[in-house]
């Protein structure tokens, strides 16, 4: 596949800037005349300007949105890690939105399967189908976290409005787990809730996601991808944002988050979708907010520091014994980081691939301790049956 064919370089005027010491800029191989090599790449910007799933005439499809990102994201400086970046451009839109999101899915798969961790930056949050499907020839069960202020599970409306349902609905099936951050009450239908709820999904809404925000961490470490829609954002920090809402995170919660994913080592792509330069204030205050999130991502990538090899030194093994079934749950802890995974038993016959160590928290393990089964346990084996 040859990817050059598919990308357009990234404006000139960009790449003429003055940025300054150690910027951003400066430590990254961007897509001008030539394409980067990715030999040696592991992180690899891609900007997509695909605005026709909202059915909104005025969200022009221009290089202008991912423009302005990566003006913000150049001018920061570089963090703590040995940056292996590309920035490849901005992919080239196909004739229709399917050709688009096909296009996504086939140069997602390739960065996953050469191991470029893609990084997806602008156009419809509706674009996270494509990125979704990148995993369908991997022949293993993936976990997708979704943060958004909606669940965009309608039964009538554009692909914007009803793309979570594609992606939870796909055929072949191959989602071990949905969770969803962030979403706000009143501008979800509880049926939806009660949905995921009987499909032992996994769904926080805001105000529990404030109440506990280290209780997230392992479910962000449970996903293999990650779709951020910024209109969870509050619409001060994010008046960029397609569908913004007065209420929402915070541009530092939205840094967490990305932080957080950053750092699971199982995490192979992320996309930041819903961001139109012409909603932006004049300072474009939502881009610099993107260009801070992807920094913080970036930051996190280069922390990971776990094996995920359970067996190794570098974990302490914890047995704890209950008087019910399961009668035994076996933790891991890791002595180089300090996280917490629980191991959940492997069914005979399972058609993919999947994690039989998912992540979890000390207190899960505090739960066990007591004589109880975390609920986490109980709902990966209720994914199961």
């Amino acid at each position: 596949m040859d990817l050059q064919a598919f990308f357009e370089p990234i404006p000139s005027e960009i790449l003429q800037e003055e940025y300054g010491h150690n910027a951003f800029f400066h430590h990254i191989h961007c897509h001008d005349e030539t394409f980067p090599d990715l030999k040696g790449i592991q992180i690899a910007i891609i900007g997509i300007e695909e605005y026709r799933g909202t059915g909104d005439d005025t969200l022009k499809n221009s290089l202008a949105s991912s423009t302005a990102i990566r003006k913000k994201l150049y001018a920061l400086k570089k963090g703590q890690g040995n940056y292996s970046l590309a920035d490849l451009g901005n992919i080239k839109l196909g004739e229709n939105l399917q050709e688009t999101r096909s296009l996504i899915s086939s140069i997602g798969e390739l960065m996953i399967k050469t191991q470029v961790l893609p990084i997806f930056i602008g156009g419809s949050h509706d674009l996270d189908v494509g990125q979704f499907k990148a995993y369908q020839h991997m022949k293993k069960l993936v976990s997708l976290l979704t943060v958004d202020a909606k669940m965009d599970m309608e039964d009538a409306g554009n692909p914007h409005d009803l793309h979570s349902q594609e992606v939870v609905l796909h055929e072949p099936n191959y989602m071990f787990n949905y969770c969803h951050l962030a979403y706000q009450s009143f501008l979800t239908d509880p049926e939806l809730v009660t949905t995921l709820e009987k499909l032992y999904f996994d769904h926080i809404r805001l105000g529990q996601l404030r109440d506990n925000f280290k209780e997230t961490e392992p479910l962000i470490r449970n996903a293999d991808l990650l779709s951020f829609d910024i209109c969870s954002i509050n619409s001060s920090d994010a008046p960029g944002a397609i569908g913004a809402q007065p209420f929402g995170l915070s541009a530092e919660e939205a840094c967490q988050i990305c932080w957080f994913a950053g750092t699971n080592e199982k995490l192979s792509s992320i996309g930041i979708y819903g961001y139109h330069v012409d909603l932006d204030d004049h300072r474009q205050k939502t881009a610099a907010i993107i260009a801070t999130m992807v920094w913080y991502f970036i930051e996190g990538f280069h922390q990971r520091k776990d094996s995920l090899s359970f067996k190794s030194s570098d974990y302490i093994k914890y047995t704890v014994s209950l008087d019910s079934k399961p009668s035994i749950l076996h933790f891991y802890k890791s002595k180089l980081s300090g996280k917490w995974w629980l191991e959940i038993p492997r069914n005979k016959g399972e058609k993919y691939n999947r994690d039989s160590i998912i992540p979890c928290s000390y207190q899960d393990y505090q739960t066990a301790q007591k004589g109880e089964i975390p609920e986490r346990w109980v709902n990966a084996q209720l994914k199961l049956y």
